[in-house]
């Protein structure tokens, strides 16, 4: 028997691969989920929010734009309303870099963000406020942020058809994303234990792209951001939506400790086999569906679909962060995620 963790040592516990007291959890949801689940719980912030849910929860620190932009990227995001009436999604109202046919074209016309737009004293004070959690802090993501600027569609054109231009982009993105994460690591001053190096590479059915072009265009930069991450003591924190468990060996050999969120109910993913060939290398995290068991499942769906999550990746008793499988969506009943952390509590015992 082990004694009672704390929440942050559970986290780090099983980011390392050491016995825990029993299953850490973690909770990601739309804001409209998060306030009704604030509401019936009568949680007044988000420290309190974990308390009542009776999670782990990894908090999240940031640096504050100081800039005269309206956010990172400085893009104007447009609200969709989800059809049901129940919230919305905010997607980019136009791409800046659309229209840009040239390097020319961008320098003329784009300011990309630059690290004097932060203030990352901020960093150090929120730290102090979530000293008794885990922490995450940096954030880089090479294909979402092109996406973001110049839409999906053009940069799978770019990368096939227009290489320098593409590389000239991602360069210009990860120059900024690597200071920007070393700054908050430093400002941190090792309280971080994650970083993410994030990419949605996967799609419902298998890659968006082939292994030799995620290879080409992004091998470079995932092995320098995971050695500056790690040079702070924080792990490599890996969000990868769909069918991607092709990639998982390159993955591994770029540096990546943590995997999430993991659909394992679409193409090429078994859990116990997954657990067996990585699980002494890298740290999972999520696993329970959100895209049916969450919002269109009983409580009986759901308290099955925690335990399969649990036999298969908390087998050895560490090395898995339960969560939802991405954000639990403004739809789901408040039941079927208050079972989901009671049977996590109970299922996961050790």
């Amino acid at each position: 028997m082990f004694s009672d963790m704390t929440r942050k040592e559970r986290v780090c516990a099983a980011l390392n691969h050491q016995p825990v007291d029993r299953l850490p959890t973690d909770y990601w949801g739309v804001p409209e989920i998060t306030e009704k689940l604030m509401r019936h719980l009568g949680a007044k912030d988000d420290i309190e929010f974990a308390d009542k849910l009776g999670i782990d929860k990894i908090m999240t620190v940031e640096p504050k734009l100081i800039a005269n932009r309206q956010n990172m990227w400085d893009i104007t995001f447009k609200q969709i309303p989800l059809p049901d009436g129940s919230g919305y999604y905010d997607e980019p109202e136009s791409f800046r870099l659309a229209e840009c046919e040239t390097i020319d074209d961008i320098e003329e016309c784009y300011e990309f963000p630059r690290t004097d737009m932060y203030d990352y004293a901020v960093v150090a004070k929120q730290c102090d406020k979530y000293k008794d959690f885990a922490l995450e802090g940096g954030y880089t993501s090479l294909t979402y942020f092109y996406e973001m600027l110049r839409g999906t569609e053009q940069m799978m054109m770019d990368f096939i058809a227009n290489p320098p231009l593409a590389r000239y982009i991602l360069k210009r993105i990860y120059d900024f994303c690597s200071e920007h994460t070393k700054n908050i690591l430093e400002a941190a001053q090792g309280r971080i234990a994650f970083a993410q190096m994030t990419d949605d590479l996967g799609s419902q059915n298998g890659l968006l792209m082939s292994p030799q072009m995620i290879d080409s265009y992004l091998r470079g930069y995932y092995d320098d951001m995971a050695f500056l991450i790690k040079t702070y003591g924080a792990k490599v924190f890996h969000h990868d939506d769909g069918a991607m468990c092709e990639i998982m060996p390159w993955l591994i050999e770029r540096g990546v400790d943590v995997l999430n969120p993991l659909q394992w109910h679409l193409p090429g993913w078994d859990l116990h086999e997954m657990k067996q060939k990585y699980g002494k290398q890298v740290c999972f995290h999520g696993g329970v569906d959100n895209q049916y068991v969450l919002p269109f499942g009983g409580v009986e769906e759901v308290r099955g679909e925690v335990r399969t999550c649990i036999d298969a990746l908390f087998a050895d008793g560490t090395g898995y962060i339960l969560a939802p499988c991405h954000n639990i969506q403004a739809i789901t009943p408040v039941e079927n995620v208050l079972e989901l952390y009671r049977v996590a509590r109970e299922h996961g015992k050790r």
